[in-house]
């Protein structure tokens, strides 16, 4: 937040700032969490945001974009995903993509803090319109330490909806923690995780994160892109990776079946986001 209490602004590492003008409410809520620190902004054009320790998570304009292709994406890529398993993901929005997907059977999401959630209900409700969901599981607990103790082969689907990889996240992206992935999926497994920018998270980010989730024994890695103003560059992505196999896309399934609404996915918009510009095209291989 800078001085002008008229704007919350965002300074990011990548060396470009992101604004948004603030109501004459302005900020409507601040709590430090036993891991961070919360905030809630009401803005003029993006609805509600919230912030941890300063950064944007979600606003409420354009969370759908980021949450779709959280979900859509991995989920008609597997030939039954009827076990899926989030880590991160407190805002539950990208557990309610899920749960739209009928032939899920348990949805686990698992956030070390509990607050996240807690203050989601009050802001974000329609992101969390299917907490009580009989197939949803809410637990509060460190992800990692979870996937580690998880049965081996027991999940279809694992979902990193996680933070940026600098301080505590960065193990989020080592080879031990996807070797935990690898082994906790099932034998048509995928795995999805966000990926920052590509346009300027390539080289840093992007490709070591392939080149490790290979080296974990995954056989296959896809990146997908998506436009995300409230994120640095306006640019994102996540990647799918296939513990064994293509990442394959049921077209025909998302393009006659989807059988609920969305507001940015569709199979055209599935398929033409795995279609890289060249120069991710040359790095990635």
């Amino acid at each position: 937040m800078t001085s002008n209490p008229n704007w919350f602004t965002e300074l990011s590492d990548s060396g470009t700032i992101f604004g948004l003008e603030l109501t004459d409410a302005g900020k409507i809520h601040e709590e430090q969490t036993p891991f961070q620190k919360l905030e809630i902004y009401d803005t003029k054009t993006f609805g509600k945001l919230m912030t941890l320790d300063g950064c944007t998570m979600v606003t409420t304009r354009d969370n759908f974009v980021y949450h779709e292709m959280m979900a859509h994406p991995v989920m008609f890529s597997h030939p039954a995903p009827k076990r899926v398993c989030i880590i991160g993901g407190g805002d539950c929005g990208t557990l309610r993509e899920v749960l739209r997907h009928p032939e899920v059977e348990s949805a686990i999401q698992i956030d070390i803090d509990e607050r996240v959630t807690r203050v989601s209900e009050m802001f974000f409700p329609e992101l969390c319109e299917s907490n009580n969901d009989p197939r949803a599981t809410l637990a509060f607990e460190d992800g990692i330490a979870w996937i580690n103790n998880a049965e081996p082969g027991s999940l279809d689907i694992l979902i990193v909806d996680s933070t940026d990889p600098v301080g505590p996240g960065a193990v989020l992206y080592s080879e031990e923690f996807f070797r935990g992935c690898w082994r906790a999926l099932g034998e048509n497994g995928l795995l999805v995780q966000q990926s920052e920018s590509p346009l300027v998270h390539a080289e840093k980010i992007i490709k070591p994160m392939h080149d490790t989730m290979r080296k974990a024994g995954f056989s296959d890695t896809q990146l997908h892109q998506f436009q995300l103003v409230s994120y640095p560059t306006g640019w994102w992505s996540c990647t799918i990776a296939a513990k064994a196999g293509k990442v394959a896309f049921k077209r025909q399934v998302a393009a006659e079946k989807l059988g609920f609404p969305t507001k940015y996915y569709n199979a055209g918009v599935h398929q033409g986001s795995s279609a890289l510009p060249q120069f991710l095209k040359e790095l990635l291989g």
